[in-house]
This record gives C-alpha cells, structure tokens and sequence, in this order.
C-alpha cells in the first residue's frame, strides 16, 4: 500500500499517515496542523519547495481516499529549501520521492506496516535512501504496503497493513493495488509523486505497478543495496524505482544502484551500473529480435497486447511468436520453500540487529506480538506464513540448499534458454490482469495470470513493466524481461515503447468502474418497454 501544509508542519512531529490513516501509538503520533492553501503557502517558495508543498497538499485532501501514504518526513519543507538555497545539487534536486515503509528512513519508523515495529526508529537511512538524498531528492514520506511485504498469511489482502489500513486503487476505490508494494504505486498514479521506491520479491514491484498504470521495474537482484531494507529473501529480493515514466525510472536507477560492502550481493554494481537515463533511445526497437510469450498471455488483455504489438513492429522491432513453453515442474514448491527459510534468518538478523526500542526481536516474538494484539493485527486473516516460516531450520539445511538450487536453475535456465532458443534480446508479454476487487472474505481472489514474471523473480534477472492499455477503464501493463544485467536494454526498449504509445487516461478515484460512463451504463435493462 500503499506545506508546508502550513509553516507549522516543518517544526510538527512525524504524521503517521497524514489524515488517512489511524493514529499510531501515542509515542509516535501526532495531529496534524491547520492547513494553508498551497498556492498561498508557496508564493515565495523556490521550485522544490513548491514542488514539496504542493504534493503534501495534494495528499491531504486526496489520500483519505487511497490510504498510500503512511508518513509525511517533517523534515521535507526543510530538504527543499536546501535544494533551491543551492546547497544539495545533483540529478534528482527538488524531486519529492517517497519510500516503502520497509525501507528506513532516518527520523521515521519503518514499520513493514506491522504495529511490532511501531517505534522502529533507527536514525538510519537505508544506502538508496542516502543516494537519493546527495542526487537532491526531497525524501517526502513512507508509503503504505501489503504488510510484511505480503509474506504473513496465505489468505491476506494485498495493500492491507494495520499500521496503515487498506491501500485503494485511484481508478476504482474498491480495486485491488496489488502487493507488496501497492502504496508506492498508488501514491505515483494519484499525482501524489512521480517517483516512489518498492521493492520486489515476487511481483511486489511488477504487479502493483501494471494495476495502478504506472512504471515498475525490477532490477537484476545486486545492482541496488539491500542494507536497512526489512527481508524476505537474500535470494530474490531487490528495491526498484516506482516512476510515471521510464526516463523517471532510468533517472532513479542510476543514482540507486551501487555497490554495498554491507550487501555481498551488490559486489559487481559499481562495475556493471550505467547511465541508465542517457542510454534512453526512442530507436531502440528498431531491428531487436523480442520474443512474445504468448503462453503468458490472455487473461483479459488480448486486444490491448495486440495494440502493443503493432506498436513494436511499427517501431522497427521483429517479433518472435513463442505459443508454448514446458519449464521443469518444481519451481514453485522449491521457491516457497527458499522463502519460508531465508525469511525467517533474515528477518531474525534484522530484527536483533535494530537499534530501536522495539518489542519483537525474533519470528517468534512478531507471531507472539500478533497473537497478543490479534484485534488489530489479525482481523481479516492470520499468520500461517509466518508459522510455517518460523518451522524452517535454517540456512544450514541441506533441503533448503536443494530447493534453491530447484528453483535457481528452472528459473534462469526457462529465460536463458528462450532468448538463445529463439535468438531474442528479451521477452514481453502482458504483466497481469487488470485489478480485481478488494475482497475481505475471500482475500486475494486474482483471475490469475503473468506468471513469467516469476521466473525473472527467482532468477534475480531484471523486470520492467510500462502501462500498456485500459480495460474497462483499468490499466494493464507491459512486461519486458531480459537475462542478468540487461537493465539498461529493457529500460530503453520500454521507453521506445512508451514514446510511441498513446498517454493512458489519469485516474479520476471512481468509487468502482460501474460507476464510471463506460460502464455503467451497460449495467442498465437494455429493453425498453
């Protein structure tokens, strides 16, 4: 999920979630102050500080609606002003950004949405964040999420968290944003921002961002740190930019990505990163070989992946039909497995390792806290992730070893070896269906779909979805996925795509689409008598 309101904000505490989200713990709360209309606000204010002002304003009066935003940084008007004062120059100076809420931020808690980390304040910023603030972004806030990145419960609700409560889709309020990183997404399509940061273990960056009509990419998992970024997987996880257009991702992904010496997996990033923005080439169809995954296609979006098409052969792209794929069985059993284990251990690390004063220290200690206080942790579903997770053995374990040498090598082997089979530079095919309902008895209830993006997500190869069309006033996206370390190739080849591509229509936060013209008027009798 997931201003200068007023002079007063800079010197106010944090805003747990502006007004459109339950008051924290009294130790973290605060109310928030009498607002100033921002354009009087901002009459003598620099372009990052009216930049700053006029997106906290906008998600005052419009995220009560959307719930995307857990946290407004006090500091923010404050960030600006040192940009448009001259002192923070860089390539990204005055840009509001805003940040997952399991990234740390210094000064706010990073909570994964859970109330155990209520009060996880640790006075660090995450390595990307730091990178970001020298490139002169103003860090605005934290974004809602799919709590503990979506990892609690089989039966969860993407974009519900009790720290933040249930994130909603701007084109259709009762719509799903998909998960993890649904807040992030959101906040980007409402014009809240145009760059927010997710992050991604299984789709939490592609999914979300494909349903919200945004751009989501997944970077080759060791281009950007994981360092002070609550885990799911050493394995597969990866922070990645949330844009409204890929120069803004590209822009994003060559300030974030780095080597770490606290992250091993980032060990070849300084050596591999580029400037992703400059090698941005509305030619960069022309003559690719792209092979169209047609057996991860369907589920809704024939008509606009058909549009898409043309769009690519008309840029000069040679599509390569691939109808059938039959990957090694195995893959999905085997990753799960790697998951249950490497979240636990990592998790444990994180949470022993936090400064703050937090009341969990262990998996043990959250399945407790959540069992404690399952009023309002557990209302809708419970915690049988968690439980089965808190069962592994560990890292050490030889079944664990052999279910991520399972899935490691049915993933990378599937995309590897359709690129060299079909002599392609990359693959596409319709990230996932549109956005489904927000379904509190059922959970999750998806048409299903998209699955090729999985691969990419085990294999830690790089994924990138552009907003390729609406259904029924819901946009669908367009996933290119390429081998390790074709960042730069995918981001190019989306940003031809998208130059070519008709804008998709700006959300207007409808109640539900068969409220909207479309639509509803196809729910009405059709005889007359």
């Amino acid at each position: 999920m997931r201003l200068h309101l007023g002079l007063a904000l800079a010197a106010s505490a944090a805003l747990w979630g502006c007004a459109s989200v339950p008051a924290a713990p009294s130790s973290t709360a605060a109310a928030p102050p009498q607002a100033v209309p921002a354009a009087a606000a901002a009459v003598a204010a620099g372009p990052a500080e009216a930049a700053t002002l006029a997106a906290i304003e906008r998600i005052r009066r419009l995220d009560p609606q959307v719930r995307s935003v857990i946290a407004i940084d006090p500091t923010a008007v404050e960030q600006a002003r040192r940009v448009d004062s001259g002192a923070v120059r860089g390539p990204l100076a005055g840009r509001p950004v805003l940040i997952k809420d399991n990234i740390e931020v210094a000064g706010l808690p990073t909570t994964a949405g859970s109330l155990a980390l209520a009060n996880n304040v640790t006075g660090r910023d995450a390595p990307l964040v730091a990178r970001l603030r020298a490139a002169g972004a103003v860090i605005l806030g934290k974004t809602n999420l799919s709590e503990w990145a979506n990892i609690r419960d089989n039966d969860s609700i993407s974009g519900w968290s009790a720290v933040g409560g249930q994130n909603r889709n701007p084109y259709a309020l009762d719509r799903n944003t998909c998960g993890s990183s649904s807040g992030s997404a959101a906040a980007v399509a409402a014009g809240f921002v145009r760059m927010a940061i997710g992050t991604e273990t299984d789709g939490s960056v592609i999914c979300p961002a494909a349903m919200n009509g945004v751009v989501g990419f997944k970077p080759t998992v060791g281009l950007v740190s994981r360092t002070h970024v609550i885990p799911i997987s050493e394995s597969q996880d990866t922070p990645g930019p949330m844009t409204a257009s890929v120069r803004e991702a590209a822009e994003m992904l060559s300030v974030i990505a780095a080597s770490d010496p606290a992250d091993k997996a980032t060990r070849e990033a300084d050596r591999r990163k580029l400037d992703y923005a400059a090698q941005l080439d509305p030619n960069a169809l022309r003559g690719k070989r792209i092979g169209v995954m047609r057996f991860s296609s369907g589920f809704g979006t024939d008509a606009q992946f058909e549009t898409a098409l043309a769009i690519l052969r008309e840029r000069g792209a040679e599509l390569v039909e691939i109808k059938e794929f039959k990957p090694r069985p195995g893959m999905g059993a085997a990753e799960f497995s790697v998951l249950l284990t490497e979240f636990k251990a990592g998790l444990n690390d994180y949470l022993r390792s936090s400064p703050a004063p937090i009341p969990v220290r262990s998996l043990a200690d959250v399945i407790a806290f959540n069992q404690a206080n399952a009023a309002r942790e557990m209302p809708l579903f419970g915690q049988d992730i968690f439980e089965q997770a808190e069962k592994t053995k560990g890292l050490g374990d030889p079944e664990y070893r052999k279910a991520r040498q399972t899935s490691l090598s049915i993933a990378s082997e599937s995309i590897d070896g359709l690129l060299k089979r079909h002599n392609v530079v990359a693959l596409i095919a319709p990230s996932r269906p549109a956005s489904w309902k927000i379904d509190a008895v059922h959970g999750d209830v998806s048409p299903g779909g998209g699955s090729a993006g999985s691969f990419a997500a085990v294999s830690g190869y790089p994924h990138l979805t552009v907003p390729m069309g609406m259904i029924k006033g819901l946009p669908v996206g367009l996933s290119f996925i390429g081998p390790r370390w074709s960042d730069a190739l995918l981001l190019s080849l989306g940003y031809a795509f998208e130059q070519a591509r008709a804008p998709i229509p700006a959300p207007q936060f409808l109640r539900s689409i068969e409220e909207s013209p479309m639509v509803a008027p196809g729910l009405q009798p059709q005889l007359r008598r």
